[in-house]
């Protein structure tokens, strides 16, 4: 068994997802002198390595397999475990995006160990990850710990921290052993990729960021106009996931999406705790509000008091 703290590199075709990158950042942070190591599966044709050493893990695992192009998130599972049985590690930090989120669980299962899904933080305490996540209505933050089995696994959200280049890290590649087991005999006949809106809310450079006091038809559309021509996307706070047009993978806040754009444009937000811990990492953030001593204000770059409507019609009408 391994002290070392692992971090799963997911791969969106042949890129690395940003989230990978902002965990094995954090996990440098955290380790305290535990070797922290970055778990990759990747195809014959993908070279991911050199982006993922830039950000400074102390070594890279990398199963290699022609089958890791198509592979299903049970195979992944199969895979890893195969890895990680040789050298369990003490934790497991995995990107709590939809893809994280599938093939968590599964290796959860396999290696009959603990997983603390949608956290907001983790740190050690001694031996233990204390794996921190919103609970009880996100009014309280739970901490949850994992003593008795390893690998300590998590799932984190992106935009949570940060992901800071090493210069002249020092990193060891190693070539992972294991068998790739398919499930089944699939042919692809064709292929289109499926775009998630908790996925893209995340990495959105711009947010059009809709609450309670902009919940009608006309300023939803009003919105998404102007999301448009901003090249950006549509989000919303907790209330709105109650309105047919959104979900949960649209939610801003601690139970839902973190995110970090260059632009956030707040309509009808009050601003709540449950939901600015959810847009800290904002670098612009613009509010609209009725309300001039609403709460959003005192975390807003700029403010207009007045209708969500009225500003939106000038900022659709301005913007070429």
């Amino acid at each position: 068994m391994s002290n070392a703290l692992w971090v799963y590199i997911q791969l969106n075709g042949q890129s690395v997802e940003p989230t990978s990158l902002q965990l094995i950042t954090k996990a440098r942070q955290i380790a305290n002198g535990r070797p922290v190591v970055a778990l990759l599966a990747e195809s014959t044709k993908t070279e991911a390595e050199s982006t993922v050493k830039a950000y400074g893990p102390d070594e890279i695992v990398v199963l290699k397999d022609d089958g890791f192009a198509q592979a299903s998130d049970g195979e992944l599972a199969d895979a890893l475990q195969q890895v990680i049985n040789k050298d369990t590690p003490n934790g497991l930090l995995f990107p709590a995006t939809v893809h994280g989120r599938s093939v968590a669980p599964r290796l959860q299962a396999k290696l009959n160990t603990g997983l603390t899904a949608d956290c907001l933080d983790v740190y050690y305490d001694g031996e233990d990850l204390v794996q921190v996540k919103p609970t009880y209505g996100d009014d309280i933050m739970c901490e949850i710990l994992c003593p008795d089995y390893r690998p300590q696994m998590a799932t984190v959200r992106p935009n949570t921290f940060k992901a800071e280049k090493v210069a002249g890290a020092n990193v060891k590649i190693t070539a992972a052993e294991f068998t790739f087991h398919p499930e089944a005999n699939i042919e692809v006949v064709s292929e289109k990729p499926i775009i998630n809106s908790a996925a893209n809310i995340a990495d959105a450079k711009v947010v059009v960021a809709l609450g309670r006091g902009a919940n009608n038809d006309k300023t939803i559309e009003l919105a998404e106009k102007a999301a448009a021509k901003l090249g950006g996307m549509v989000g919303v706070s907790r209330p709105l996931t109650d309105n047919p047009k959104f979900s949960h993978e649209s939610q801003i806040g601690q139970s839902g999406n973190t995110i970090a754009p260059d632009l956030l444009i707040n309509l009808g937000i009050s601003g709540a705790v449950q939901y600015t811990v959810g847009m800290e990492n904002a670098t612009k953030v613009v509010s609209v509000n009725t309300d001039a001593n609403a709460p959003i204000f005192n975390v807003s770059d700029f403010g207009f008091v007045g209708t969500a409507d009225e500003f939106l019609g000038a900022l659709v009408k301005d913007i070429k």
